[in-house]
């Protein structure tokens, strides 16, 4: 969750907490933020329900009367006498947290506790509201013309659904998918006079790296520009190494960087192919990484020493130690 918030509107964070600096609020906002969770936003603390009664009961209630409580509390926050943290924010300040708070959802989604991830997935909400909270303030737009142009969007590139339009699998979904995006991109005027279209506009730039070289090639593959089998990637991996390779003989500095990311765009095609997000791959290997290397920390302390007093060849052994650890625990 976002520094500032003034948690005081649902119990955790005092009103006078808005004059401290936003690090110090993310940490109380952080620490009380599981708590929270449980209570309603009334401000008074609930009785603890076992958790399959809270659902129950959630899903009995009108959604849009919660999101509309949810659209007012953030005008309050916004408002003159509000908190001050919320009000100094920007478009610009916020792109931070909603990164942040997409990959708290992701990693939530991987948990087992579903308490869990309907908290980040309401923080991510949060973002949203916030958002055009703004822009209404800017007379941009307002919540509603968000959710209208959604609901629009879900209509027209439906067809197969509420339409007289067929498709008889997710593959022509897709294409058909691409096809009303084009015709809605022609429509708005989105592509200049003097531009040629292409099939690879709309992938933002701003993304990821990974993430952006598998948008392009999962657009590209929709038109079947794509690999017959997966051996034709594991090819190109060989070839991309092996240039590499040579460009490294050869001491050529300004060409090692393209040589590099040519075998990191093979190994995203590659990802692609197997229907696996590569920036999501990316993660849980670091992930994996983190945990094993702790292990490693800890084990070294058990020794007597720390990991950077070991020589390579004992931090090597350490690690397969830490591996053997990881795969003991998943047997």
């Amino acid at each position: 969750m976002r520094p500032g918030a003034c948690q005081s509107v649902v119990g955790a964070v005092e009103w006078n907490d808005c004059g401290k600096s936003g690090r110090e609020i993310w940490m109380a906002a952080r620490k009380n933020k599981r708590a929270a969770t449980r209570h309603k936003l009334n401000g008074k603390l609930e009785k603890k329900v076992p958790h399959k009664k809270r659902r129950k009961s959630a899903r009995q209630e009108a959604a849009g009367a919660w999101f509309e409580k949810l659209v007012d509390v953030m005008a309050r926050l916004r408002a003159p006498g509000g908190c001050p943290w919320d009000r100094e924010q920007t478009h610009a300040t916020l792109r931070t947290y909603l990164i942040e708070e997409a990959y708290e959802v992701l990693d939530a989604l991987d948990g087992a506790d579903d308490v869990k991830f309907a908290e980040e997935l309401g923080d991510l909400l949060l973002q949203v509201v916030f958002h055009a909270q703004m822009a209404k303030e800017e007379g941009r737009f307002n919540i509603v013309d968000v959710i209208r142009e959604i609901f629009e969007k879900m209509i027209r590139r439906h067809p197969h659904v509420f339409g007289e339009k067929r498709a008889k699998d997710a593959a022509e979904v897709l294409r058909n998918w691409e096809i009303i995006k084009k015709e809605e991109r022609r429509a708005k005027g989105a592509v200049g006079k003097e531009a040629a279209e292409s099939l690879l506009d709309g992938v933002p730039r701003s993304l990821p790296a990974l993430l952006e070289g598998y948008q392009l090639t999962r657009k590209a593959a929709r038109i079947g520009f794509d690999w017959e089998d997966v051996g034709g990637i594991f090819e190109k991996l060989q070839e991309e190494t092996e240039e590499l390779r040579q460009v490294l003989e050869k001491r050529g500095g300004k060409e090692i960087e393209g040589e590099v990311g040519d075998i990191l765009f093979a190994v995203v095609n590659l990802a692609r192919f197997l229907k696996i997000d590569p920036e999501i791959a990316m993660k849980k290997a670091s992930g994996k990484f983190c945990g094993r290397f702790r292990q490693m920390e800890r084990m070294a302390r058990e020794e007597g020493t720390s990991l950077a007093e070991l020589p390579r060849a004992r931090m090597e052994e350490l690690w397969d130690e830490a591996k053997g650890r990881e795969w003991n625990v998943k047997s």
